[in-house]
């Protein structure tokens, strides 16, 4: 993934409750983030200007 590629929420771990409507919506790529040491999150921004941070594996690459 890089900074600026449409992406598709897929399916989102538990730790995303209070997000789980963002599920199926699609974003941009904004930045990446070291999450606690062992990963690295990709930071979304949706069409409503909100934003949430997501591991690669809960997102689906889409067309530039």
């Amino acid at each position: 993934m890089k900074v600026g590629q449409k992406v598709r929420v897929r399916e989102m771990s538990d730790r995303f409750l209070v997000n789980k409507d963002k599920e199926g919506e699609t974003g941009t790529v904004r930045d990446f983030k070291i999450t606690d040491g062992s990963g690295v999150g990709a930071v979304v921004v949706f069409s409503d200007n909100t934003s949430s941070w997501f591991f690669e594996d809960e997102l689906e690459a889409g067309r530039r």
